[in-house]
């Protein structure tokens, strides 16, 4: 089946990702010993496992695929098995490998983004396949900004939130409707024949389509729902790391299919 989705603005990962690596270092670079080793709001993960987990992720970037490629049947088994080889390590053995890993994954992504080889799909276990640019720029940006603001800061109770801004927002939702385009095909929405429109306002949101084969680009038409929400959130109930009826969601038309396509929407 061809994609619906146009292709991604590769330049934008790339700088969202430098933006983000960045942003990464200078909130580590501020934590105490204490909140290193402290729980973060991923379940079963500290702070520690959290930084471990996405530099050992910018690592798979660039190095041949081990027996964990093969044999995970899982996202979560697939990132589980890396984490729990670095408990041991100590904080700076773990800051080690992100930054050396997540640069270079960026200058990989930097190079491979003017190449035809950008758009070389790699499966990723049950979430489907990707082109490799967007494989490489577009997890490993949903990976920080997600981890950071929603598993790291407020697991730290009194540190703020880091800020954002449309391009890296742009960036992060290029990559959740990629998975999202590719889960519904995988798991179809009863009644999802009739197409639903998605609008996330704010900084780097948009409209999108919604229907029995996927995501569709940007365009107009008749549609049986409406949903509407800020586009900062959706990174939040869109991962179900809380509930979409808890935020400022608003549904206008068939609000029973508009609620079962919302209560799947589970991109990991």
């Amino acid at each position: 089946m061809t994609d619906r989705l146009p292709a991604a603005d590769l330049r934008n990962l790339t700088t969202a990702l430098r933006a983000e690596r960045t942003e990464m270092l200078d909130f580590t670079g501020t934590l105490s010993d204490e909140e290193w080793a402290a729980p973060s709001a991923a379940s079963g993960w500290r702070i520690a496992d959290v930084v471990a987990h996405i530099g050992a992720t910018a690592r798979n970037c660039y190095t041949p695929p081990g027996p964990d490629s093969f044999r995970a049947t899982s996202l979560e088994q697939l990132n589980e098995g890396p984490v729990e080889r670095r408990r041991g390590w100590n904080r700076a053995q773990v800051m080690a490998e992100y930054t050396r890993a997540t640069r270079r994954a960026t200058t990989l992504l930097g190079v491979v983004r003017r190449t035809p080889a950008s758009r070389l799909r790699i499966p990723l276990v049950e979430l489907g396949r990707y082109p490799v640019g967007l494989l490489i720029g577009g997890a490993l940006v949903f990976d920080h900004h997600t981890h950071l603001r929603h598993d790291m800061a407020p697991a730290l109770g009194r540190r703020p939130t880091p800020a954002t801004d449309a391009d890296r927002m742009r960036a992060v939702l290029t990559w959740m409707f990629a998975v999202l385009n590719n889960q519904i095909r995988r798991v179809p929405v009863a009644g999802l024949e009739a197409r639903v429109a998605l609008t996330l306002t704010g900084p780097g949101g948009g409209t999108w389509w919604l229907d029995e084969a996927g995501v569709l680009s940007p365009s107009d038409g008749p549609v049986a729902a409406h949903i509407t929400a800020p586009a900062l959130t959706f990174p939040d109930w869109g991962t179900q790391r809380s509930s979409w009826r808890d935020h400022d969601v608003t549904v206008s038309g068939d609000t029973e299919l508009a609620a079962r396509l919302l209560d799947a929407v589970n991109v990991i």
